[in-house]
């Protein structure tokens, strides 16, 4: 049975002959190879592509060493492509296994020192080539420590479409694993949506798979990447980050966290650094902080969130299992998976303190922009008092704008709305269905 990954499908669709290489990116081991040469070839093939019009090419195996050479990975495309009256489908998968190759019939004293690098092929050299031919669709996959995907976007540019795949979102998880849905959150929200965890049925051996998967895969590629003397430092900070997630921290207070709780000696140009190997690996995303009121972002202060919760729990040893911070990271994680823009509100209100007027912050889990309107979202457990509600809508209240305000609730709570136009629903049927569906009723 297939983990089916439809929106991807029909994304990846939707860019087909647009006469740019389709990059695949996302953390490592979250289905990308699949998603292209199982589940979207599959979906050609349905509608009416034949078998015979893909290339595929997985310079990860042994048998196709030789077509790493860039000039002979063009030769032999070029060689399955050569009917101009048909269209190919051209896949590439771990397209870093790709190195450059001289170009001996230049005089390499003519050229001058800041431009050697042009005496090189390389595969982007190729993969623009064969994206000009008209009957040729180009897409690539792969990442690791020599490189990662964004390296690729950032090479092509313009010239290259990027979509980004996330471990599965839990309707993915739910649809596949057939359980009860609430049975299927809290599995969710132990092991998280990384796809091989996912099909593993012993609890054991899911954890087992997380534990070396983000140690000896993700860890190892930054320490080899970035050449890194030890994994220490690296490995504190993700501590650091996975235990703090969704409070408000800086390269600062992470250095004196990993100093006074984990005896690791660093310093904040390191951590600042660290932090970015650790999103550029895609184990974590960054919030920024943002004042809804004076519309302007603060600086050197953000949230950090885990980009897979099975990772993140098997990291600390399934250890600090707060629901709230789990739920809250699930739902960032949900919006960004739907491709919005989502930041961290922040409230600034004037308070009688010691008969003085104060200015206080208050916190909106969520500003998230959908590209066609502003929506905040508060995360809370419940709401099943009269002080709770007070607490968990005070800074909603107190935006002043007609912008939709929801709050998400743990469990299968139906959609409602409150006297002051707030909503509230379940955190299972945010999940399942499109915030355009949670907000006309």
């Amino acid at each position: 049975m297939d983990i089916l990954r439809n929106d991807y499908v029909e994304q990846l669709y939707a860019m087909s002959w647009n006469g740019k290489v389709k990059i695949i990116t996302g953390i490592r081991r979250c289905g990308k190879s699949y998603l292209l040469s199982h589940l979207y070839k599959q979906f050609l093939i349905n509608n009416g592509i034949e078998e015979d019009c893909f290339v595929e090419i997985d310079l990860e195996e042994d048998t196709n060493v030789a077509y790493r050479n860039p000039v002979v990975l063009k030769e032999y495309v070029m060689a399955q492509c050569k009917d101009k009256q048909r269209k190919y489908y051209v896949f590439i998968d771990e397209i870093q296994r790709s190195y450059k190759v001289k170009n001996t019939d230049i005089d390499e004293s003519l050229v001058p020192e800041e431009d050697r690098e042009q005496l090189y092929t390389t595969f982007y050299d190729i993969l623009n080539g064969l994206r000009k031919q008209p009957n040729i669709d180009v897409y690539v996959t792969g990442s690791n420590s020599k490189m990662l995907s964004t390296d690729v976007v950032t090479y092509f540019r313009d010239r290259g479409s990027e979509l980004r795949v996330y471990p599965l979102s839990y309707a993915e998880y739910y649809a596949f694993m057939g359980l009860d849905k609430k049975d299927a959150l809290e599995q969710y929200l132990a092991f998280g949506g990384m796809p091989l965890a996912v099909l593993e049925p012993d609890n054991k051996k899911k954890r087992k798979y997380l534990v070396n998967l983000h140690k000896n895969v993700y860890i190892k590629d930054i320490v080899e990447r970035y050449k890194l003397k030890d994994d220490v430092a690296i490995d504190a900070l993700t501590d650091a980050v996975y235990s703090a997630i969704g409070s408000l921290s800086n390269p600062h207070k992470l250095v004196n966290t990993i100093k006074t709780v984990m005896s690791v000696d660093t310093t904040d140009p390191t951590i600042k650094a660290y932090l970015g190997y650790l999103a550029d690996a895609y184990l974590i995303s960054e919030a920024e902080r943002y004042d809804v009121k004076g519309k302007r972002y603060f600086e050197n202060i953000k949230k950090y969130y885990a980009m897979d919760l099975g990772l993140r729990n098997a990291r600390l040893n399934f250890r600090q299992q707060e629901r709230s911070h789990l739920m809250e990271n699930m739902i960032y994680n949900e919006l960004i998976h739907r491709g919005y823009n989502v930041d961290v509100g922040v409230v600034e209100v004037e308070k009688m303190v010691n008969g003085k007027r104060r200015q206080t912050q208050y916190e909106i889990d969520f500003v998230v922009n959908t590209g066609t309107e502003q929506i905040y979202i508060q995360s809370s457990l419940n709401v099943d008092t009269k002080e709770k509600m007070e607490q968990e809508t005070f800074s909603l209240r107190n935006t002043r704008d007609s912008f939709r305000k929801i709050v998400i609730l743990d469990g299968n709570e139906l959609p409602w709305m409150n006297d002051e136009g707030i909503s509230f629903v379940g955190v299972i049927p945010f999940l399942l269905n499109p915030l355009s569906a949670l907000l006309s009723f």
